[in-house]
């Protein structure tokens, strides 16, 4: 009795074994040296949780469609090519990882947003490792969740805003990390909208056609170790709360309407630790409200800063301001916003107790870029003689610069950022 049922407990146990071996996920290898050519063939025999692994070569298939989970890795960098007619890869199940392809030429269209790598209405997949070359939009996220974009590069050589999408472009999804990508010559080189509790960092955006960031109603995001350099009119900020920036670089964004970063619209944020370099406008402000701006470097910007008479509540606190032609700007004399312990290299002020605080206020708001705000024409007479003259008097006798507008503790010494 007793070995009827050894032998019946042995037999489970064998069974067993062999049914979770046959569950193992597959390895599928698609290339010209294995049975399965086509990288379309190996989605469609492979099982959920397997991996396709796709040995370089050139991949003319059309659209890659996804509706399970599983593993898609390039090995020795396949080209899936598009041929400027197709989506080429569209994603529409969770748990899907994309990794190590160069993916090229998708088709355009003024109707659709076609991209390279386009996620659809789902939730934890991972696109990383890959090349994107001359796509309409490069990476987009329609309604997903809790996805990663890491490790990709993204190039595009749009001509005209209207003639090309966005590198990363995310809507209405949550929950993303968008890390250590490059992008370059898309419209936008990363695109929010209606996205939430997501993590930008690590990216460079460089040499777009519109913004290097670009988001609206994207609240409760953070932005970290960041550069956006050189895109056509910087970085763009709109109808958003909660934004948190931290440590990024924002340099060489140049041009009649560009700025390091346009914040309208926005509230209950912080901008620290960041550098503002070589823009036309470091920050330029229209609505904002309680906003931080706390040890970030200004350096040789046309205007370190524009604030405008909608922005009320804000602390300008505990930042350098060197090399800028003008280092305030504002369209009013009612000032609703603090600045505290700033550090300006335009202060001419003295420390007689030598506690490394200026002992009179500086005002950072010139006459000069008061009239060139109102006429810009008058930037002709920039460094003359007369310029000259009228901030100095200005000084003296006080009265069409806002008298609130002023740094009452400002530092005698650069702040250690």
């Amino acid at each position: 009795m007793i070995n009827h049922r050894l032998t019946r407990v042995l037999m489970f146990l064998l069974l067993w074994q062999y049914a979770l071996t046959d569950v193992e996920a597959k390895t599928i290898r698609v290339g010209r040296h294995y049975d399965v050519k086509s990288i379309k063939r190996a989605v469609a025999i492979a099982g959920e949780g397997d991996t396709v692994l796709v040995y370089g070569g050139l991949y003319r298939e059309g659209n890659i469609l996804i509706t399970k989970p599983l593993v898609l890795k390039g090995i020795g960098g396949p080209v899936l090519d598009g041929m400027k007619k197709f989506e080429i890869v569209s994603i529409k199940s969770p748990y899907v990882v994309v990794d190590g392809f160069h993916v090229k030429a998708s088709g355009q269209s003024s109707m659709q947003d076609i991209a390279g790598i386009k996620v659809y209405n789902t939730h934890h997949v991972t696109v990383r490792n890959n090349v994107l070359e001359d796509n309409f939009f490069g990476i987009y996220l329609q309604q997903s969740k809790h996805c990663v974009i890491e490790n990709n590069r993204l190039t595009a050589f749009g001509k005209a805003e209207h003639l090309i999408g966005n590198g990363i472009h995310s809507w209405k999804s949550d929950s993303l990390v968008i890390n250590g990508n490059r992008v370059q010559g898309h419209r936008d080189g990363v695109y929010l909208e209606f996205t939430t509790h997501s993590e930008v960092k690590n990216n460079v955006s460089h040499a777009n056609l519109r913004y290097g960031l670009h988001f609206m109603f994207a609240h409760n995001n953070t932005y970290t170790f960041n550069t956006f350099s050189s895109n056509g009119a910087g970085v763009a900020v709109m109808y958003t709360h909660h934004v948190h920036m931290k440590n990024n670089v924002f340099k060489d964004n140049w041009g009649d309407s560009a700025y390091g970063i346009l914040l309208k619209e926005i509230a209950d944020s912080d901008i620290e630790n960041n550098s503002f370099l070589g823009n036309t406008t470091g920050i330029f402000m229209e609505g904002a409200s309680r906003i931080r701006i706390s040890g970030n470097a200004f350096r040789a910007n046309g205007w370190a800063l524009k604030i405008q008479a909608s922005c009320m509540d804000n602390r300008v606190e505990g930042n350098n301001f060197m090399g800028n032609t003008f280092d305030v700007a504002t369209n009013s004399s009612l000032v609703l916003n603090t600045f505290d312990r700033n550090y300006w290299d335009k202060y001419e002020g003295y420390d007689l107790d030598k506690d490394g605080v200026g002992d009179v206020p500086y005002r950072p708001v010139s006459l000069y870029s008061m009239i060139v705000e109102r006429f810009p024409a008058a930037m002709i007479l920039f460094r003359s003689f007369m310029v000259s003259l009228l901030d100095r008097t200005e000084k003296m006798i006080p009265g069409m610069t806002p008298e609130q507008l002023k740094d009452t503790l400002p530092a005698m010494k650069p702040v250690i950022l």
